[in-house]
């Protein structure tokens, strides 16, 4: 697959490729969508809504170990085996270039220590795509593709 490129809910333009990254750009952002049992993991952003867990890189930092970082701060899920699905780039004000990974869960902190989130969510994808809550990160084009693509490849 090329490169999909579209507008998102704030009218900002998105570049988004599957595999190697061919936009020029290196991510600093993750994006975790991982589906297990059924279920999408997602967590409720204090400002923003339900949605992916995901952010910044830190210094020094790689993107797969800010994607383990973050999910760990926002759900309480420890994950494992990452696999690059995708990367896109958020042409706006503060141009930004995210990488979006899946995984496997490798253990659950029923009691985490939470930052800027109320924790895990596990929502099945009706419930998913029924949720009056979501995050504008939620919406559009380019989350259903990347939705659909780690649906296809879920094991």
């Amino acid at each position: 697959m090329g490169i999909l490129t579209f507008s998102d809910v704030n009218g900002g333009r998105v570049e988004l490729t599957f595999g190697d990254n061919h936009l020029g750009m290196e991510a600093r952002h993750v994006l975790v969508v991982l589906k297990q049992s059924g279920k999408w993991l997602l967590t409720r952003h204090s400002i923003r809504g339900v949605e992916f867990p995901g952010g910044k890189a830190e210094p020094g930092e790689s993107i797969e170990e800010a994607a383990i970082r973050e999910t760990i701060e926002e759900t309480g899920v420890t994950i494992q085996d990452l696999v690059k699905v995708a990367e896109y780039i958020v042409q706006s004000d503060s141009t930004f270039c995210k990488a979006v990974f899946t995984a496997k869960v490798a253990q659950i902190d029923e009691q985490p220590t939470l930052h800027e989130t109320e924790g895990a969510m596990w929502l099945t994808s009706d419930e998913l795509d029924q949720c009056e809550e979501l995050s504008f990160h939620m919406k559009g084009t380019g989350m259903e593709t990347i939705r659909e693509w780690v649906e296809r490849h879920e094991s």
